[in-house]
């Protein structure tokens, strides 16, 4: 089974290589399978692409905006599988075993792996312990803890559409009703930047509102323009059209 790696990626000349490293380290020889590596650059600044070039692995460039990244990431993979990799995350050892494995049950549409956070604090250990029970109560995984799935069927049920934000959330609706969407135990490492700035409290909140709004409806269009401002919801409208 040949697994494409899907990195989109946005001025991460600090984090791209690991990323990439991870992913790398179950390929060829002794690593148990065939693993492509795709970074998707959406107009970085510093040296994202560069970086990744001389890793080794293809960069395809595109627009800015993670569901615009990752359709064209799967568009110019070759794999059996898709696996979308945020680049400030690092797979866990043995990933790829651990999703041939899970995906010999053709019951199962796609899924994910348990989320880690590489920093301290009995507050990101809580945001870890929240993961899984939003796993267990609602069958929901994000976006970084690195989706998986048949390309066929991501293919099918039509990508992540080139949503600007709630593009992991739509996509896992699709897929779990098609199948099982799973949540593996092997814990896969994200960064804790996306707290630290705003706080714990205050970022978890954020992230449960908008997902609740956009399970009521609200687009993610405008979604993305509450989110970042209202220049980023321009952005948005304009890509979209």
């Amino acid at each position: 089974m040949k697994i494409s790696v899907v990195i989109p990626a946005l001025n991460e000349a600090e984090n791209v290589r690991e990323a990439i490293a991870s992913a790398r380290a179950e390929g060829g020889e002794g690593g148990g399978g065939e693993v492509e590596v795709i970074v998707v650059d959406g107009g970085s600044s510093d040296e994202t692409s560069a970086l990744a070039e001389a890793a080794g692995v293809r960069v395809v460039r595109s627009s800015a905006g993670r569901g615009v990244q990752m359709d064209a990431g799967a568009e110019a993979a070759s794999g059996d599988l898709l696996l979308f990799l945020h680049a400030d995350t690092k797979l866990p050892e043995g990933w790829y075993g651990a999703i041939r494995n899970c995906m010999e049950d053709e019951g199962v549409a796609g899924g994910g792996f348990t989320l880690a956070i590489d920093a301290p604090g009995p507050g990101l250990r809580l945001v870890e312990r929240g993961a899984r029970l939003r796993y267990k109560l609602f069958g929901l995984i994000y976006g970084d803890q690195a989706i998986f799935v048949r390309r066929e069927l991501f293919l099918k049920v039509g990508g992540f559409r080139g949503l600007p934000l709630m593009e992991d959330v739509d996509l896992v609706r699709r897929l779990a009703a098609a199948g099982r969407v799973v949540c593996l135990p092997e814990r896969i490492t994200t960064s804790a930047r996306r707290w630290i700035e705003p706080g714990v409290a205050v970022n978890t909140f954020k992230n449960w509102s908008f997902v609740a709004l956009y399970y009521l409806g609200v687009s993610p269009t405008r979604l993305y323009g509450w989110y970042y401002g209202r220049d980023a919801a321009r952005a948005a409208r304009l890509k979209n059209f």
